[in-house]
């Protein structure tokens, strides 16, 4: 999580989950974002294969369920989400203003899952989302 900027930081939790961050800060500070949902869009097949469920909402609908439909482990860690040749990649969506119109707008909530700083506003989701993990209680806007 220290960096550098654009990696994954894949750690275990639980002795039992992984949950994936994508590392936003200069090296040596610690500062990720953990991803804790995706709507899979494409290779739902290979996904099921690994995580089968019963409702395609189930499928990646929080942090550990979305790194076991997609494969995500320690080999991951310090992966270059920004590089073309990567096992893995965060990319910019072409079809966002769209996503947004359809799913949105996006909503900024309290974390969940933690006890310390549960009360900042550092969770963002899209509204209409089905694949949300948890919803907590909406921040006002400021």
């Amino acid at each position: 999580m220290f960096g550098p900027p654009g990696h994954a930081y894949v750690y275990f939790i639980y002795g039992n989950h992984w949950c994936f961050n994508a590392v936003c800060s200069p090296s040596g500070t610690a500062e990720a974002v953990l991803l804790r949902a995706i709507e899979p869009s494409f290779g739902v097949g290979w996904m099921q294969q690994r995580r089968p469920v019963a409702k395609a909402r189930d499928l990646t609908n929080g942090p550990a369920k979305f790194c076991a439909a997609l494969a995500i482990d320690r080999e991951l860690d310090h992966a270059d989400l920004c590089d073309d040749a990567s096992p893995i990649q965060i990319a910019e969506n072409p079809e966002r203003a769209q996503l947004l119109k359809q799913r949105g707008p996006i909503i900024t909530t309290t974390r969940v899952g933690l006890s310390q700083a549960a009360d900042w506003p550092l969770r963002f989701y899209l509204e209409g989302s089905v694949f949300v993990s948890r919803r907590a209680v909406r921040v006002a806007a400021t």
